[in-house]
């Protein structure tokens, strides 16, 4: 049986989808020194999920430093605090390394938004914004991408949570590495069904939907 793409997601059904997220181990990742393990783990690893958090702004003008940069592999999930470590040489070499595909979404803003805590020259990134246009879909959103591919709702309450608390909600820990994780299966789903052919694009007219609304 074909796997059914949409070009576009409806929005209203997600709601009615179950639940997905990240079932592996989080690591907080508080200095240096458990910085410098962690990319050591993640960088010998095949493929990794990136994702990065930024404390909200609600007054026009003000800007915030990004908070936390999430990096996964499929079982494990370091959460790099940025707000309190800033960025390391470790991570600057992760960033910097060439070798192990790193899946993220809108990659662009976060390159951005690392840029302003450090200098450093991105390695082997990949965009899934890129990825699904060859597969002719026009979703940008991670929560739409996910139930298109999957059936599954990714949860994003947390995201205009103060990314900068002192601790972490057990909440924001699972929001932000699901974030990561979700890249990863993603990017693997799409490349297999590349390999394989076996799906089918249904493309939704912009008109229904108007009528829907």
């Amino acid at each position: 049986m074909k796997t059914i793409l949409y070009n576009k997601f409806d929005k209203k059904e997600i709601a009615n989808l179950p639940r997905a997220f990240f079932p592996g181990k989080i690591i907080v990742i508080l200095n240096e020194a458990e910085a410098d393990k962690a990319v050591d783990y993640l960088l010998a690893q095949d493929i990794l999920g990136i994702d990065t958090e930024t404390r909200p702004v609600f007054k026009k003008g003000h800007h915030h430093k990004v908070a936390l940069l999430q990096v996964c592999d499929r079982k494990v999930c370091f959460l790099f605090r940025l707000n309190i470590i800033g960025i390391p040489p470790s991570v600057i070499r992760l960033l910097e390394d060439t070798t192990i595909p790193k899946i993220g979404l809108s990659l662009t803003d976060d390159m951005l938004m690392l840029h302003h805590r450090a200098k450093f020259e991105p390695g082997n990134f990949i965009d899934l914004q890129n990825i699904v246009e060859q597969f002719g879909i026009e979703d940008k959103s991670l929560q739409k991408l996910y139930a298109n591919i999957f059936g599954e709702r990714i949860v994003k309450r947390e995201q205009l949570s103060n990314w900068e608390n002192q601790v972490l909600t057990d909440k924001q820990k699972i929001y932000g590495a699901t974030d990561a994780w979700t890249c990863i299966r993603i990017y693997e789903r799409l490349q297999e069904l590349k390999s394989i052919g076996n799906y089918e694009l249904v493309k939704i007219d912009e008109t229904d939907n108007e009528q829907e609304k």
